[in-house]
């Protein structure tokens, strides 16, 4: 071999090497990083509605990297980790180290009934109910004294009288939007079968007794919510196909739904290029009073206290709301000048309290008649 030869390969193999350093390094900073062999498994009993978020890459690392932790999750319904004799534990035997509740609702029942012995808990993620609509149509609204503006954020402010229009039947025409057909209505998800529609019906339940509703006052509400959820008609049970139908097929099929907030900013994220094509037409309403759907989490060993943690990292707070559109801060403090969305809200202030599961219950009995 000679000189020239060795110096070409020498060259190589240090050139070589650094390419492989640098895509390590590459991989480090995207979020790639993979677990270490120190590194705990948390196994975690995943309620809906936070996917994207338990697994993003950037998430996944810093959890891995800071805290030493690994987050193996399996998606489970509310109604069954509350199920009389549940079993917290894996299929293969192995026990959860926290359970991960996409409703208050859930958890409150949970530490209440001591249906496991738990070591600590927090409501980890948030997002308001809110009225997704159309330019038009929140400007009828405003014209009629529904609605108003606020800065650049849009706000129900007389929830009371837009319910009374709808148990009347009246029509779009009658606010002057003689384009729109048919009457007056908010399409929403069955509450009967989804978490995000039965949250919104809690919500018209405070609204319509006039505050609070507890086990003694709710029976007057119940013929109330009743007619109104008859005079609602067919309705999706999957929030991502009821926000989707809002998108594509626009303002004359879908001219209100309800949702939660973190739907348009997690779309306006993931889609920027659709988001853009709607951006000047689409309107977020903040009914007042408005609701919060809490993701709360219950730890049941000190590994999963360590997820507990995880989750109150600043980076992993930021990665939540700027990505995924929970609200982790205190109030008023996630920064708005990060989103990619129009009219989001700095703070809420008129928020009715959650109902108790009990609630609830009660009324999707009644609703299932």
């Amino acid at each position: 071999m000679n000189r020239k030869y060795k110096s070409f390969l020498i060259i190589g193999i240090v050139v070589l090497a650094l390419i492989v350093i640098g895509a390590i390094a590459a991989g480090k900073q995207k979020g790639g990083a993979q677990p270490s062999a120190k590194t705990k498994k948390v196994y975690v009993a995943m309620g809906g509605g936070k996917e994207g978020f338990v697994k993003d890459e950037e998430v996944k690392a810093i959890m891995a990297q800071k805290y030493g932790i690994e987050v193996i999750s399996d998606s489970w319904s509310n109604n069954k980790l509350i199920a009389d004799g549940v079993k917290l534990e894996r299929e293969n035997g192995t026990p959860y180290d926290a359970v991960f509740f996409s409703d208050q609702r859930f958890y409150d029942y949970f530490k209440a009934n001591n249906l496991a012995k738990s070591l600590d808990g927090s409501i980890a993620l948030n997002t308001p109910v809110v009225i997704y609509s159309w330019d038009q149509i929140a400007d009828a609204l405003i014209n009629e004294g529904v609605a108003e503006v606020r800065g650049e954020t849009y706000f129900i402010k007389d929830m009371g009288s837009l319910l009374n229009r709808i148990q009347e039947g009246q029509k779009w025409a009658d606010i002057g939007l003689t384009n729109v057909f048919g009457t007056i209505n908010i399409a929403s998800t069955d509450p009967v079968t989804s978490s995000p529609g039965a949250t919104y019906y809690g919500l018209l339940l405070s609204i319509m007794n006039g505050g609070t509703v507890t086990e003694n006052t709710v029976e007057s509400v119940l013929p109330n919510i009743k007619q109104f959820y008859e005079f609602s008609g067919f309705m999706n049970n999957t929030p991502a196909d009821l926000f989707d139908l809002y998108l594509r097929t626009g303002m004359g099929a879908k001219p209100l739904i309800v949702d939660y907030e973190k739907s348009m900013l997690e779309f306006a994220v993931n889609n920027p290029e659709g988001y853009e094509q709607v951006r000047n037409r689409v309107r977020i309403l903040y009914p007042e009073p408005t609701i919060w759907n809490s993701h709360c989490l219950l730890t049941l060993t000190e590994k999963g206290n360590s997820y507990l943690e995880a989750l109150n990292d600043p980076d992993i707070k930021k990665i939540a709301w700027e990505r995924y559109g929970f609200r982790t801060g205190l109030m008023g403090g996630d920064n708005l000048a990060e989103l990619p969305v129009d009219g989001v809200a700095s703070e809420l202030t008129s928020v009715v309290p959650g109902l108790k599961k009990e609630i609830y219950d009660i009324m999707i009995d009644t609703l299932k008649e």
